[in-house]
């Protein structure tokens, strides 16, 4: 299977962004033709205040019904049914009373939707630069752990700061998970120093393909000017780096191969092996 990550830099007008998306989408699969392609973490709205968050967020209609989602839902069940292609929508602003979720969705080919996921951990930190995020301010945490199939593999979802969990990882691996869609919007601090290495610890660790599609660039929340890292990647189970982006918008592509898991798997078979060492710490 042949797929893209799509790095964007978006804003917090969700007219504007969808515009930037289907640039980007359309020329990847022009000239890169994925089977699979992901977006990265709240394309849909980047920034702005509490406001203009929940003007810009989206209803969902009920998994696995057939109703009218909102405007970005609609865009990306539409990019996936005309290009004919599995489409990860990164994460969007999704409307749940009084506050909001943080929330993937993906489409197959005939545009249907066939997961859906709400990120787990919310990033309520301290920036190196003294700069705080507090998500549980407008965001719910999911509840539950999410893979799907994609042309024959099992993808496991999970969104930026879930990154720093591996138990997360450890319960996809164990539900069949071979590759992990992590999109993010990595801060430039925090990106430059630990976003490739724990992507690569995370593939290692699981023995799974990562694809990691990230947003780059300025935006503003509240006024203030914050910065993402990008570098959107592809790691083999091997934790190799297959394709990355550079700076600014575009996209990185590579095949994943299924033979490359199972060798992997079978000369170091790590899973086997964990039961016995999680008796040892009882």
């Amino acid at each position: 299977m042949r797929i893209t990550v799509v790095q964007m830099n978006p804003g917090a007008e969700k007219s504007a962004n969808i515009v930037q998306a289907e640039r980007l989408i359309g020329q990847a699969v022009r000239e890169d033709r994925p089977e699979f392609l992901a977006l990265p973490e709240m394309w849909t709205c980047l920034g702005g205040d509490r406001a203009t968050k929940f003007r810009e967020a989206e209803i969902l209609p009920p998994p696995g019904a057939d109703g009218a989602g909102g405007e970005a839902y609609e865009f990306l069940r539409r990019m996936a049914r005309s290009h004919r292609v599995y489409l990860h929508g990164g994460s969007l602003a999704e409307l749940a009373g009084e506050k909001l979720f943080n929330t993937t969705v993906v489409f197959n080919p005939e545009g249907q939707e066939i997961a859906r996921y709400r990120k787990l951990h919310l990033f309520d930190i301290v920036g190196p630069d003294g700069t705080g995020y507090r998500e549980s301010n407008t965001y719910a945490s999911g509840d539950a752990i999410v893979t799907c199939d994609v042309g024959g593999i099992r993808v496991g979802l999970a969104i930026c700061y879930d990154l720093r969990f591996p138990e997360l990882f450890f319960a996809l691996r164990r539900a069949g998970a071979e590759l992990i869609v992590l999109p993010s919007a990595f801060t430039l601090q925090t990106g430059k120093d630990h976003w490739e290495v724990l992507l690569r610890a995370r593939a290692i660790e699981t023995q799974c393909w990562f694809a990691a599609p990230a947003t780059w660039g300025r935006h503003f929340e509240r006024g203030e000017a914050r910065y993402t890292f990008g570098h959107s990647l592809i790691c083999d189970p091997w934790g190799m780096v297959v394709a990355q982006a550079s700076d600014g918008v575009g996209w990185a592509s590579a095949r994943l191969d299924p033979a490359r898991t199972e060798r992997v798997r079978a000369d170091m078979p790590m899973l086997a092996a964990r039961p016995v060492f999680d008796r040892k710490l009882l």
